[in-house]
């Protein structure tokens, strides 16, 4: 009896909990032509702070990033979001593997400025929250250029 009523208790409040689509914390990975780690952190639900850590090209982009959510299909599970932010890259030289703009030896470190918009789904079920999103950025300070590429799913363990 005390097992039965055990389990209908931990039954109850995981179905509570995993009802809510939205999610406080989700930490995960960010894949594209790089690979990162994704935090994201919704101070609200609508307003929310998202860091990357990032490689790509022999190097390492760290990006912060306030973001707006808003409701997308009439359901709670679907958000839509856009923001703004920065970052600072420190990338190594052009050669095999490095970045292809850059000549041979030489060492880069820039600052830029970042934009984002995506589409995320948040299961219910169970703690996973995916997401695709474009996030264009502008080296401001460093290597000066425009990156138009960084198209990702971003895959997040969802903790409410």
């Amino acid at each position: 009896m005390k097992k039965t009523a055990f389990v209908v208790a931990f039954l109850l409040i995981i179905s509570v909990i995993s009802s809510q689509a939205q999610y406080k914390l989700g930490i995960g990975a960010r894949l594209n032509y790089g690979y990162g780690l994704s935090v994201k952190y919704n101070m609200t639900k609508t307003k929310a702070f998202e860091g990357i850590l990032y490689s790509r090209w022999q190097g390492v982009n760290i990006t912060g990033l306030y973001e707006i959510h808003k409701p997308a299909f009439e359901t709670p599970n679907w958000r839509w979001y856009y923001g703004v932010g920065g970052h600072i890259g420190f990338w190594r030289d052009g050669g095999r593997y490095g970045n292809p703009w850059f000549d041979n030896n030489d060492n880069h470190t820039v600052l830029g400025a970042d934009g984002i918009l995506g589409l995320e789904y948040t299961f219910k079920e169970i703690p996973l929250n995916l997401s695709l999103d474009w996030k264009p950025a502008i080296n401001l300070i460093g290597y000066q250029g425009v990156w138009l590429d960084d198209v990702a799913v971003t895959a997040r363990f969802a903790i409410k």
